[in-house]
C-alpha cells in the first residue's frame, strides 16, 4: 500500500484541497512553491500510462479543475503540470504555481512550511474552487 493510499484511507493526514469519488488533490509537504498540489486517482496504479482510459481522462480533467482554482488562489503566471512517477509508486500529477521555468525544477531545494501555513494555503485553494 502506497503512502498515497494511506492518505486516501485516512490513515495518514493530508492538507486536502479537492476530492471526488475517484480522485484526490492535496498539498505536497515538500513543495517547490507555495500551493504545490498533488493530484491522484484513488485507484492505486504505479504508472500513469497503465491507467485505464476512463481513469486517465478523468484524472486529467480533475487536475484541470484543481489547477484553475490553484491559479486563482496563488499569485502566479501559470500552473505547471508534471508527472515524474519515481518517488511514490502511485500515479500523481504535480501542479505547481510558476512564474518562470525554473519553478518546475525538481532538483531545486524544497520549501518548508508549518502545518498552519499549509492549512491556510489549502483553505485558500478550497475557497477558490468553491467560488
Amino acid at each position: 500500500m502506497s503512502i498515497f493510499s494511506k492518505i486516501i484511507s485516512g490513515e495518514i493526514s493530508a492538507h486536502k484541497v479537492a476530492e471526488s469519488i475517484d480522485f484526490l488533490a492535496f498539498l505536497d509537504i515538500s513543495p517547490l512553491a507555495e500551493g504545490h498540489v498533488l493530484v491522484i486517482p484513488k485507484k492505486e496504479v504505479d504508472y500513469i500510462f497503465d491507467l485505464d482510459d476512463e481513469t486517465y481522462v478523468g484524472l486529467q480533467l480533475f487536475a484541470k479543475i484543481v489547477a484553475t482554482g490553484l491559479k486563482k488562489a496563488i499569485s502566479c503566471k501559470k500552473v505547471g503540470a508534471a508527472v515524474i512517477g519515481l518517488e511514490v509508486p502511485h500515479v500523481h500529477i504535480h501542479l505547481i504555481p510558476m512564474n518562470r521555468v525554473d519553478d518546475m525544477n525538481f532538483a531545486r531545494p524544497k520549501l518548508s512550511f508549518t502545518t498552519e501555513q499549509l492549512e491556510a494555503t489549502a483553505e485558500k485553494i478550497r475557497e477558490a474552487l468553491r467560488g
